[in-house]
């Protein structure tokens, strides 16, 4: 909403008005207005003169109309006129206009020097200006052409127009509908500022009419609450807009147009209530408000024919559908344009100021991608006893203005709902804000606002505030809207900032800090933190090569969603990660190491009915539960993405490319922040390749708590990623929560280690003869490490040799060599008995 402080000062009392717009913004702020910008004065100096349009000819031989004007200054003493000739290619103006003549050496906004110039074969001394060349407005489709008697020629046009005056724009949430007008703006300002307040609908008399302007039928009452109807005869359509309602519409960011739209325009901006106006010659019959049957359609004032849908709300005569209500009028009963009425011509006008649901209009405005000026107040709440005393405010400005009469009777159907009044204590703000107000701070307040407050002692000696609130703020419904209308009026900034004191003995839950321990060390290892878009879409199960039956597939959609494309929840981090993966090496990364932590929601396959439980009072036990019990598991998974180089080359060598190992090794390094050892064994998982992916169980558990390796190559080649990229997912709630971790004990005694070489087939894993290794040593064993794989002819077509180092070690004594040897050897027999090796 934008407004000029010459238009507030309308109903404010000037002399409390600050000169600096800096300071009225400030005054807005400290009632909870939120200033969106200032636009300062337009920059305009140097000669800006008003003239008369003395002559005009026409150039020809040009792609577009030219004009070479003769306009001219205020009369000499010998009765010539000073005048000079521009080039001017707007052509609504003629013979006798006043118009606005920059000068030679005037500078316009932006810095447009004016100067003498040959165009079009004529020498152009100035110029005409329009309304956006000289900072008033937008509008460009002609030049400035002043209403006659505004000022005379050869006047100062800064003086004339106000363009030294700036306009202040603010930002009005949607409950605080009755901002959208410079009575709610002013009434907010007058709070402020303590300053008197003069309402604009006190200055409008409605007086007693008999008998209808127009028959009005409502039919739907519960999108229709109020219709009103104001007939003026004999408006002269030709008759310009004064000056001084130009210059606020312009100020509002609106274009003049013709006196009864303005007049229409200037009345909804200055008290809030949308207005429309018909031709009263071309509506026939009975005015009614309905819903639009099935098949209908209108044509409205923007040359639109319209399909309706049955929840539009419309406005009709006995032709059919004649507007939409609340958002656009229609065509067929609209003013004319003047250029097809002749000279003289006279217009009976009959104006509409309703009350109509905010949300119908609301969803009628989007539906049909239409906002308007009306429908955005209309949203969020007119006040309903506006219509009569905006209706007789354009009634009598088209009286005054243009020449009409006031036709006899006035049509109000439907009435003002009742505003049920709102019972608070007394000292409820003060306990609220933790401050003691002043005494009568709260009875001000409200009725600053427009409340109607009566004080309730009661039996308890408790007082009590009993209010009514106004019935253009519909938002005071309940105790609390009360006590925030006096905290925002006392002052937010009078409101103490106490930090509550934190309890003793609480932070970080151990799920918590494990969460914050694993994140912490993959950074350190050289991965980078993404956030990926929580969720998919079902194609994206093909893309990464799961089976029919995967229970990943199994997911739940959203109601709502941001991207109709992916409007599922994610079951795996994975998808959401290769994205972000595909992006960054579209953006000429190419080394990259990923990491998201976040849960995942897993269905399950036939979940329990989800119970309806009433909103009065708290769910029972029994009724949490089986809410409880049909929501979906939502474990906590971190995933691991890696591509390109994980050691770059460079003079020290030629580096290394990321692959199964890395991932391998970044679920470890989860493990180990997570409190265990994660053991990797052969497994088989989409999209892992099924010969490079590794599961990972707990140590000393069979616990499967995720996948690492190579991803498989149709899932590399879908998404465009380099070959051997590789990923990692694990459950991180899977992971056993060990709050009391181990302190590793550090034996006196040295260790033994021992060696030995496996000569096994090719298809027996690494991991499951270490294992096996590991189990045949017993409590001596500390590590076992793979140190050295061979093939060859030695070991013979089919098998590898696989050499293992053996740290042995007593927590009680040095090992003897015997000790050690027949360690080894039941080692050794373990392995052989499980995958039939043999000691090479």
């Amino acid at each position: 909403m934008r407004v000029s402080a010459s238009w507030l000062a309308r109903h404010i009392d000037p002399a409390a008005l600050p000169t600096s717009p800096e300071d009225i913004g400030e005054a807005f702020v400290r009632v909870g207005l939120e200033v969106e910008e200032i636009h300062p004065a337009p920059e305009v100096t140097g000669p800006v003169t008003v003239a008369r349009v003395a002559e005009i000819e026409e150039l020809t031989g040009f792609k577009k109309p030219i004009r070479y004007c003769r306009v001219d200054f205020e009369a000499r003493g010998d009765g010539t006129a000073r005048s000079r000739h521009v080039v001017c290619g707007a052509t609504n103006f003629v013979v006798g206009d006043l118009v606005v003549v920059t000068e030679p050496g005037a500078v316009l906004p932006g810095g447009f020097a004016i100067a003498a110039r040959e165009t079009y074969g004529h020498t152009s001394d100035g110029m005409i200006a329009s309304a956006r060349e000289l900072g008033l407005g937008a509008d460009h489709a002609g030049i400035l052409v002043l209403p006659p008697g505004t000022a005379e020629p050869g006047a100062d046009a800064l003086e004339v127009l106000g363009l030294s005056e700036p306009v202040i724009e603010l930002a009005v949430t949607p409950d605080r509908g009755y901002c959208f007008a410079v009575r709610g703006l002013a009434r907010e300002l007058a709070t402020s500022l303590d300053a008197d307040f003069t309402d604009p609908v006190a200055r409008v008399t409605v007086p007693d009419a008999t008998g209808d302007a127009w028959p009005v039928r409502i039919d739907d009452a519960e999108g229709c609450a109020r219709f009103v109807l104001r007939r003026v005869d004999g408006v002269d359509p030709a008759a310009p807009s004064p000056w001084w309602m130009q210059r606020a519409l312009l100020s509002a960011g609106m274009r003049p147009i013709s006196l009864i739209v303005d007049v229409t325009n200037f009345v909804m901006l200055d008290l809030g209530q949308p207005l429309h106006a018909y031709d009263a010659a071309r509506v026939t019959g009975t005015i009614a408000v309905r819903r639009a049957a099935a098949g209908e359609e209108v044509e409205t004032l923007d040359g639109r024919t319209r399909p309706l849908d049955v929840d539009d709300l419309l406005i009709t005569d006995d032709s059919g559908p004649v507007g939409l209500a609340g958002v656009m009028g229609g065509a067929s009963t609209e003013i004319p344009e003047l250029a097809s009425l002749g000279d003289g011509a006279r217009v009976d006008v009959l104006l509409e100021a309703a009350h109509f649901s905010a949300p119908v209009i609301a969803r009628g405005a989007r539906r049909h991608k239409l906002p308007s000026e009306a429908s955005r107040r209309f949203e969020r709440v007119v006040d309903p006893a506006l219509p009569p005393v905006a209706a007789e405010r354009a009634a009598q400005l088209l009286v005054e203005l243009g020449g009409g009469t006031l036709a006899a009777g006035r049509t109000d159907e439907g009435g003002v709902p009742a505003v049920p009044p709102v019972r608070m204590p007394l000292a409820l703000p003060d306990r609220v804000a933790g401050v003691g107000y002043p005494r009568g701070a709260t009875v001000r307040r409200l009725t600053q606002v427009g409340c109607a407050v009566e004080l309730d002692t009661g039996a308890d000696g408790q007082g009590q505030v009993v209010a009514t609130p106004p019935t253009w703020r519909p938002d005071l419904r309940r105790p609390a809207d009360l006590v925030e209308e006096v905290l925002r009026l006392e002052g937010y900034d009078t409101i103490p900032s106490v930090l509550p004191a934190a309890p003793a003995g609480r932070g970080l839950t151990p799920a918590q800090l494990r969460r914050r321990a694993v994140s912490r060390a993959l950074a350190e290892a050289g991965h980078v933190e993404v956030l990926p878009f929580p969720f998919l879409s079902d194609a994206v199960w093909d893309d990464l090569g799961l089976p029919a039956d995967d229970e990943r597939r199994r997911t739940v959609a959203v109601t709502n969603p941001l991207d109709a494309e992916r409007s599922r929840l994610a079951t795996t981090l994975l998808p959401g990660l290769l994205d972000m993966l595909v992006r960054n090496r579209s953006r000429g990364s190419e080394d990259l190491a990923l990491y998201a932590i976040g849960q995942v929601v897993q269905p399950q396959e036939h979940p329990p009915a989800m119970p309806d439980p009433a909103v009065t009072g708290r769910p029972s036990d029994d009724e949490y539960a089986a809410i409880r019990a049909a929501l979906p598991v939502q474990p906590t998974h971190v995933a691991v993405v890696l591509a390109g180089s994980r050691e770059p080359r460079g003079w020290w060598g030629r580096g290394r490319p990321a692959g199964w190992e890395d991932a391998v090794e970044a679920a470890r390094l989860t493990g180990a922040a997570a409190g265990v050892e994660l053991r990797s064994r052969r497994g088989e998982r989409a999209p892992w390749h099924p010969g490079r992916c590794a599961e990972l169980v707990v140590e000393g558990t069979d616990v499967v708590v995720g996948y690492a390796g190579e991803l498989h190559p149709k899932v590399v080649e879908g998404f465009g990623l380099p070959a051997r990229t590789a990923a990692v997912e694990l459950d991180l709630d899977a992971i056993p929560l060990r709050e009391n971790l181990p302190v590793p004990a550090v034996s006196v005694y040295p260790p033994t280690a021992v060696d030995v070489a496996l000569v096994a087939p090719e298809q027996v894993p690494a991991a499951d003869v270490a294992d096996a290794l590991t189990a045949g040593a017993g409590e001596l064993l500390e590590t076992v490490r793979l140190f050295d794989v061979y093939t060859g002819d030695q070991v013979g077509e089919g098998n590898r040799s696989l050499a293992f180092s053996l740290r042995l070690r007593a927590p009680d004594r040095t090992l003897t060599s015997e000790e050690a040897n027949a360690t080894r050897d039941a080692a050794v027999a373990e392995a052989a008995r499980r995958h039939a090796v043999a000691l090479r």
